[in-house]
């Protein structure tokens, strides 16, 4: 099974941490947070990982070069142009392609979610996608239905939604928490969707939902921080100690 983990984020949140350490090499409980997540991915089955790389590059190259992780781990180099989520999958695409799942992760989540159950979850539903979701903090989130199939995306605020006209009446609102587990045939249809090179994954998953099976999967009841503010970095470092 491959994986694919973001760490080329920018982490303006956490400057001047940030300024200079990529915020993915930002200790959590003694460890850097992109080592927790290779060794999460690692422990769930994952044998052979893709990190993609962007501010402070060579720092995080070096740090993958010079440790063991126990599993192969490979760069996709975005210096030159930071491509967002869904750009970055396409540019790692032939380093992902397959006959198992992909397993795709931020740097920046911390969870005590079992990721082998997710797993699991996916190949037992027969899902082209799973998510994991929580409760929604944005008025702008991805939107549900009673089965657990994704209806779309809407900005509760406003009537903007994807697809366009969708009716949110009867959808439960949830967040994505970056956490997701792809068949390797949604690659083919991710690769004819890019018309540009920086876009991001969810407007993927919303316009596509009515053709694919898209499905979420909660958090709880484990715990999950986005450690890429000073606050929930500090919470993050508690939950280790």
């Amino acid at each position: 099974m491959k994986g694919m983990i973001f760490a080329a984020g920018l982490g303006t949140r956490l400057r001047p941490l940030t300024d200079e350490c990529p915020k993915c090499l930002i200790d959590v409980g003694g460890k850097p947070m992109l080592r927790r997540v290779i060794e999460n991915m690692h422990s769930a089955g994952v044998g052979s990982i893709v990190v993609n790389v962007h501010h402070h590059a060579q720092k995080v190259t070096d740090y993958l070069a010079n440790n063991d992780f126990g599993v192969e781990v490979s760069v996709s180099d975005e210096s030159d142009l930071l491509l967002d989520t869904g750009g970055g999958i396409v540019k790692a695409a032939h380093m992902l392609w397959g006959d198992e799942p992909i397993v795709i992760h931020n740097a920046d989540v911390w969870t005590d979610l079992p990721l082998r159950d997710m797993i699991e979850n996916h190949v037992e539903t027969g899902a082209d996608v799973t998510l994991l979701t929580r409760d929604s903090v944005s008025a702008r989130a991805l939107m549900w239905r009673s089965d657990g199939r994704m209806g779309g995306w809407a900005n509760l605020n406003s009537s903007d939604t994807r697809p366009h006209g969708l009716d949110v009446q009867n959808l439960r609102a949830a967040g994505f928490g970056g956490v997701h587990v792809m068949n390797p045939g949604v690659m083919d249809t991710l690769v004819r969707y890019a018309t540009e090179k920086v876009f991001s994954i969810t407007p993927f998953y919303a316009d596509m939902c009515g053709m694919l099976d898209i499905r979420a999967y909660p958090v709880e009841p484990f715990r999950w921080i986005d450690i890429g503010k000073p606050e929930s970095l500090a919470l993050a470092r508690a939950q280790t100690e």
